[in-house]
């Protein structure tokens, strides 16, 4: 991907075109013309990329405020490049988690899972946010089914399969602990003290 720094790109892209410009009025527009495209394809990088690199950064350091910043000088998010696009939306979603806004970052995770993302790594990396925010609302259907949905990715990077592996592990605890309740007391008291059940001693005459 393509790594400018974002406060230079736009400084870079708004003087050749500002630059160009004056020299069309106040020259003549062929000398102006080669300052008029260099400005314009940077335009179009700016466009297509726009801050979103830069703020990859900040999430990497869990920085959320910092990306969330950067976020914001990127300027029609919808304009993006389709990868970019979802990088954005992910990034978002993560912010927003960070901010503990569950319903808005289950937007952005959801808005992102349907874009071209470009490898599988970081499907599992969405569906696993999916099923994280369904399973702290109580939601274990729908946390499963993502859960099945990821399983059958093929994950390569050792993070993400260390996580969907705790995941996974979650669930299971949270499939014995509602048998559990449904059994009421006795049923807690089995899970903590391992399924043994403990004998009353005969009174004594």
């Amino acid at each position: 991907m393509i790594n400018i720094n974002i406060y230079l790109l736009i400084g870079l892209t708004i003087g050749t075109l500002l630059t160009g410009i004056i020299l069309a009025f106040t020259v003549n527009f062929w000398y102006s013309l080669p300052l008029l495209i260099i400005g314009i394809i940077l335009l179009v990088v700016y466009i297509l990329f726009g801050s979103v690199n830069a703020a990859a950064k900040y999430i990497q350091e869990g920085d959320f405020s910092g990306a969330e910043k950067k976020l914001k000088l990127t300027w029609k998010p919808d304009w993006l490049y389709v990868t970019q696009r979802a990088f954005y939306y992910i990034m978002k979603g993560s912010i927003a988690m960070d901010a503990k806004e569950m319903k808005v970052a289950e937007a952005h995770f959801d808005h992102a899972l349907q874009m071209d993302l470009p490898s599988d790594n970081e499907k599992g990396m969405v569906l696993l946010q999916l099923a994280n925010i369904n399973a702290s609302k109580g939601k274990w259907g729908a946390a499963k089914k993502y859960f099945r949905d990821i399983k059958k990715l093929k994950v390569t990077e050792s993070q993400i399969k260390e996580q969907i592996d705790q995941f996974g592990k979650a669930l299971a605890n949270s499939g014995q602990m509602k048998a559990a309740r449904s059994m009421g007391k006795q049923g807690m008291q089995m899970m903590q003290g391992g399924g043994k059940s403990k004998r009353r001693r005969p009174k004594m005459r």
